[in-house]
């Protein structure tokens, strides 16, 4: 089979960084056969690419214009990380990214529908597997990583500030930027947080992260350690499975990192109810997860995305205990886009080699799959191609 034109496009999530192709996957690919177009980055600081355009060149890929893949050949392969912008206009191509429209979230049915109605399809990065039922690549590392960060973060800022102003935006901590260079510089700041937090509290935070065994909660866990947090309850299916939610170890932590990933409606982790506990401790949440719309979501205390620029918000809590702030930002990584576009990229590689033989390949034999069980649940039934 002849090898297809990767059209890797130019995100537009807002303080998206990441890159679903680096560089380095980029000239494996062409390496192996297949034509690679980039898409320049936004010259928007805001949607700019953490690569950038030059580094592109110099593996070998081609630049095209931001925007071009919606007028390319149907034949190109459209590769992005995050949702595409909300929109109503049918979509014709081969996409590879992640759409968050299989759990049924908020607005699944519009982005969803867009793909039949223009004969395109959906290979949803979240949902690509291997043999084992184990996803072949995976932001979960980074996500936890970085979640336990801006957790650690906000349970400083808030013994530093006792007015109650919220954590400000991290281009406040990144000399503008929105995101961190290099874990080192990440990690060397945070040591400074915990102290200044320990300052006035005489002690460290204590954490509990739940979902501790998979990628996510070892990102997690081995931020915790690298900053000096080793007070940490490492939770998994073993101390869940007995008893259901919610669970009072949670509140009595001063941070919980939610790191599981829903698969079926269960009882809240934390409640509104949970939170009234004599003597409750816990002061932040980062629901790395990040269910906020999914109406079986296990922490049902809050109702927003939070964003890089607003990474926090606040929980009215009832009684006495600290106040209460959730982060749920949804692409944690991107504060470490360089790392963790490397990592991701690297891992799916193997996978996005076999592009040219996706008919016949697991990985996209059960996303093609996948995808068209999914459409086959939307309202309505499959909409009928637009021409």
């Amino acid at each position: 089979m002849a090898f297809p034109t990767l059209h890797a496009r130019a995100e537009a999530k807002n303080l998206e960084h990441r890159s679903c192709l680096t560089p380095t996957t980029a000239k494996k690919l062409l390496d192996a056969g297949y034509p690679v177009l980039v898409e320049k980055s936004s010259k928007d600081p805001n949607f700019a690419r953490i690569f950038k355009d030059d580094e592109f060149e110099k593996a070998g890929a081609t630049l095209v214009d931001e925007g071009s893949w919606e007028s390319a050949p149907t034949d190109r392969i459209i590769i992005g990380l995050k949702e595409l912008p909300e929109a109503d206009t049918p979509l014709k191509h081969t996409f590879v990214h992640f759409a968050h429209c299989y759990k049924q979230q908020g607005g699944w049915e519009q982005v969803l529908g867009r793909f039949p109605r223009g004969g395109g399809t959906l290979y949803d990065l979240e949902f690509l597997q291997d043999s084992t039922g184990r996803r072949v690549a995976a932001f979960g590392y980074h996500a936890g990583f970085a979640g336990a960060a801006l957790a650690v973060k906000t349970w400083a800022w808030q013994l530093t500030h006792p007015n109650g102003e919220p954590l400000p935006g991290l281009e406040t901590f990144t000399d503008g930027r929105g995101f961190y260079n290099n874990e080192s510089e990440m990690i060397a700041q945070l040591k400074e947080d915990v102290a200044a937090g320990a300052k006035v509290s005489g002690r460290k935070p204590t954490s509990l992260v739940l979902g501790a065994l998979g990628r996510c909660g070892s990102g997690a866990v081995d931020l915790l350690e690298k900053i000096g947090c080793p007070e940490i309850k490492k939770w998994d299916l073993a101390e869940t499975k007995e008893r259901p939610g919610p669970y009072p170890e949670i509140v009595q932590s001063d941070i919980f990192v939610n790191c599981i990933y829903l698969s079926q409606p269960i009882p809240p982790f934390v409640s509104r109810e949970s939170l009234k506990t004599p003597g409750r401790k816990l002061s932040v949440v980062c629901d790395v997860s990040c269910d906020t719309t999914n109406p079986h979501n296990p922490i049902p205390i809050y109702d927003i995305n939070t964003t890089f620029d607003k990474p926090t918000v606040a929980v009215d809590v009832e009684g006495d205990g600290p106040r209460l702030s959730v982060i749920s930002i949804d692409h944690l990584p991107s504060c470490l886009p360089r790392e963790s576009s490397e990592a991701f990229s690297s891992a799916l590689l193997p996978s996005l080699i076999t592009l040219k033989d996706r008919d016949s390949t697991p990985v996209w034999q059960g996303a093609e799959k996948l995808f068209q069980e999914k459409v086959a649940t939307l309202p309505g039934g499959v909409p009928n191609k637009e021409v």
